[in-house]
């Protein structure tokens, strides 16, 4: 599926940190970020987390709230929160149905070998569950900001 910025973003509902539940609908009336990325804890993932907590403040400041999504599991995410006192939740696709859902499960290939795996993608999505903008392919430094910047015009 492709995603379209100004279309309704796929509705989704998944376990996160913290024993709540995620869903498109819970998110409505607020400006959401969600970022997916591949794992839990490798150096891209864990700079582009810690990005995200040095600004939560200015997230929470324009109503906009920060969720991560990847395919480990939330004994992995509860782990890797608390290693690196992350404040936003981190929802758990081990079914995958959000990643294909969004686009984001992809063949990889690294030195030839070619894999399933998360391409790093994040979506912003306005108070009415519509998408606003899609960032793919992202590259992690400056990232968070750019994202700031967008969710604050929004």
């Amino acid at each position: 599926m492709s995603l379209t910025p100004g279309k309704q973003a796929p509705a989704f509902s998944l376990p996160a940190t913290g024993g709540q539940a995620i869903t498109l609908d819970s998110l409505k009336g607020r400006k959401a970020v969600l970022y997916f990325y591949p794992k839990d804890d490798t150096s891209g993932c864990t700079l582009e987390a810690r990005n995200f907590q040095a600004l939560r403040q200015e997230f929470a400041a324009s109503d906009t709230e920060v969720i991560g999504v990847s395919p480990d599991s939330l004994k992995s995410h509860d782990k890797f929160r608390a290693k690196y006192d992350l404040h936003f939740p981190l929802a758990s696709d081990e079914e995958k149905s959000m990643l294909h859902a969004y686009g984001v499960w992809v063949e990889k290939s690294m030195y030839g070998r070619r894999y399933m795996g998360v391409e790093r993608t994040t979506v912003l999505i306005d108070r009415d569950g519509n998408i606003a903008r899609i960032w793919n392919k992202v590259k992690v430094p400056g990232h968070v900001e750019e994202v700031l910047e967008a969710a604050r015009r929004l």
